[in-house]
C-alpha cells in the first residue's frame, strides 16, 4: 500500500502514514493535499489526486523526542553500512567498539553497525588490538526528528518528499539509497 508523508501546519515531517489513513484526513477536512502522486482516488461522490503528502489544518504541539540507542537506530546511523569494511546490507551485527568486559557500555559513542565477518574477526578486541579501523567515529545523532531515524532513512529516500523534510549534517539524501 502507497505511504504518505505528514506535515505539522508549520510544514514540520510527523509521521509517514498509510494512503487509506491520509485520504481519510483529507475526506474529514483534518489534512489538505500538498503534493500528489500521479494516481487517481475514487469516492462515493467522485475523486481526487492521491496524495503523497498531506498537512495537517492544525498544530499538533510534542515535545521533541529523545533519539534512544536502539539497534534500528545504530543501522540507521550508519547508513546499514560496516564501519570496519564497508559492506551494505540489512543483516548487520552491532558491535561494541570498547567490549563491555573492558568497560564499554551502550552508547551511541561506543556502537557501530558491523558485519557478521568483521564482528568475527574483531571479537572481544578493541579496532586497534585487532588491527582494525573504523571507516567514521561512532556520534549521537546531533538532530533530533520527529520522525525515527528510520522513517527519516525511508522518507529521504523518495526524491518527492525531500523538499519537505530538514536538512541534518551528517545524513544525507544518498545515505538513504
Amino acid at each position: 500500500m502507497a505511504e504518505v508523508l505528514v506535515l505539522n501546519q508549520n510544514f514540520e515531517p510527523l509521521n509517514i502514514c498509510t494512503m487509506r489513513r491520509a485520504v481519510n484526513m483529507v475526506l474529514t477536512g483534518k489534512a489538505e493535499v500538498v503534493l500528489t502522486n500521479g494516481h487517481y482516488v475514487r469516492t462515493v461522490s467522485g475523486g481526487f489526486e492521491a496524495p503523497s503528502v498531506v498537512r495537517l489544518r492544525y498544530l499538533v504541539k510534542r515535545p521533541l523526542p529523545q533519539v534512544r540507542v536502539s539497534r534500528r537506530a545504530i543501522l540507521a546511523r550508519d547508513n546499514y553500512t560496516c564501519q570496519y569494511c564497508g559492506h551494505v546490507s540489512r543483516d548487520l551485527t552491532v558491535d561494541h567498539v570498547i567490549p563491555r568486559s573492558m568497560g564499554g557500555g551502550d552508547t551511541w559513542e561506543n556502537l557501530v553497525a558491523c558485519c557478521r565477518r568483521c564482528n568475527l574477526v574483531k571479537g572481544d578486541r578493541t579496532p586497534q588490538q585487532a588491527g582494525m579501523k573504523l571507516a567514521r567515529k561512532p556520534r549521537r545523532p546531533n538532530f533530533v526528528p520527529y520522525l525515527s531515524l528510520t522513517q527519516y532513512a525511508k522518507a529521504l529516500s523518495r526524491e518527492a518528499w525531500r523538499d519537505f523534510l530538514p536538512v541534518y549534517d551528517g545524513f544525507t539524501p544518498e545515505m538513504a539509497d
